[in-house]
């Protein structure tokens, strides 16, 4: 059960978003897409956590393949 002070703290932040889209709309998407690089990142690393570690060498010759000799 939310109290009155969720309510409004939730009408208000909505609000709030409305009026970044509509003056500043760069700017909240700039926002958004960092918000979701973010996510990204965190999920990779979690993801990496629960797997098997990859050495360094195997992923820069994944990266530069020429380089590899």
């Amino acid at each position: 059960m939310q109290t009155a002070t969720q309510t409004i703290s939730q009408e208000q932040l909505v609000e709030a978003l409305a009026e970044l889209m509509r003056t500043r709309r760069a700017d909240f998407i700039s926002l958004f897409a960092e918000a979701a690089e973010h996510i990204g990142m965190a999920t990779a690393i979690q993801e990496g956590r629960a797997n098997d570690f990859v050495s360094e060498d195997e992923i820069l010759s994944l990266l530069h393949p020429h380089d590899a000799a």
